[in-house]
């Protein structure tokens, strides 16, 4: 868990880490993010004006609905602060592609992909200038688009998923477990000249190229904003990403592809714009100039 104290200027007053007790159910995370925001909110002068929290898996304004990682469901925004606050809860990864849109690479873009590759994927489809999650809240799971229909099977149940080939842990994995080895992470493989390496990161590019490849051509995005650990992997990503992507839209032009601005903070600077929302303050953010942290690459 990642959490700060923001002040209305776009000031970082605070940043903190906590760990997530994933393992002691559902109950104990609710209870730790609580405990997290408490402690935050006495660090700072005087009460704070509102509460943002950006969580994973289906989630609406006011309830964390279903979350797969940490077994939630149908859990009430209050139940996160026993502060005496307004709160606005974000889906994790569209919060912080609300971070990108209000003020990083996507700043004064109506219509862009935010895909953050790490353990896993999913994008933030910024759309008028503002998240779209769909019908349900499930829009955006683009780490679940059937790269290669009759390849492997993900952990979602369906076969071939880009996430399977292309996200961190997935690069990680597929390399340990054709080279024989353990634990390998993905920057060794990014920077390998094994030709095991090689291959298993051309097929990661490969799926990616083709994931973005048909979201362009069913969206027409401005832009693609990558961020996440692996798009710290820099010109070994973007490259070769960038060259089949042109290849693959053969009658029109490739959107610009560029690199996440924000870092690690997006979403911790994302929870913090629904936060001065939930205090009634929408238009807080456009004028702000934040400090750029880059994200490490993570296995």
């Amino acid at each position: 868990m990642k959490g700060g104290l923001v002040s209305e200027s776009g000031t970082v007053l605070l940043s903190e880490r906590r760990h997530t007790p994933r393992s002691e159910g559902p109950e104990a995370v609710v209870s730790a993010i609580r405990d997290f925001i408490g402690h935050l909110a006495t660090s700072g002068d005087g009460a704070p004006a509102g509460v943002g929290l950006a969580v994973p898996g289906l989630v609406s304004e006011d309830t964390a609905i279903y979350a797969a990682n940490l077994g939630w469901r149908d859990v009430p925004a209050k139940d996160f602060t026993g502060l005496d606050a307004p709160i606005m809860l974000g889906h994790d990864v569209r919060t912080g592609g609300l971070a990108e849109n209000v003020l990083g690479a996507g700043r004064g873009v109506a219509d862009f992909l935010f895909l953050p590759i790490g353990t896993g994927i999913a994008g933030a489809m910024i759309v008028n200038g503002e998240p779209y999650g769909g019908t349900s809240g499930w829009g955006g799971e683009i780490g679940h688009i059937p790269v290669f229909p009759d390849g492997e099977q993900c952990a979602c149940g369906q076969f071939g998923c880009l996430e399977t080939y292309a996200s961190a842990a997935s690069v990680g994995r597929r390399y340990s477990l054709r080279a024989g080895l353990e634990d390998v992470r993905a920057e060794q493989v990014v920077t390998s000249d094994d030709p095991v390496a090689i291959e298993i990161w051309d097929e990661a590019v490969e799926a990616l190229s083709l994931a973005l490849a048909t979201y362009t051509l069913l969206l027409d995005p401005s832009m693609i904003v990558l961020g996440g650990g692996l798009a710290e992997a820099g010109p070994a990503l973007f490259d070769p990403v960038r060259t089949r992507l042109v290849k693959r839209l053969a009658f029109r032009a490739a959107p610009p592809l560029l690199p996440a601005a924000l870092g690690v903070d997006a979403g911790m600077l994302g929870a913090a714009l629904l936060g001065w929302r939930a205090a009634g303050r929408p238009e807080l953010g456009a004028g702000w100039e934040v400090e750029v942290r880059s994200a490490p690459l993570v296995s």
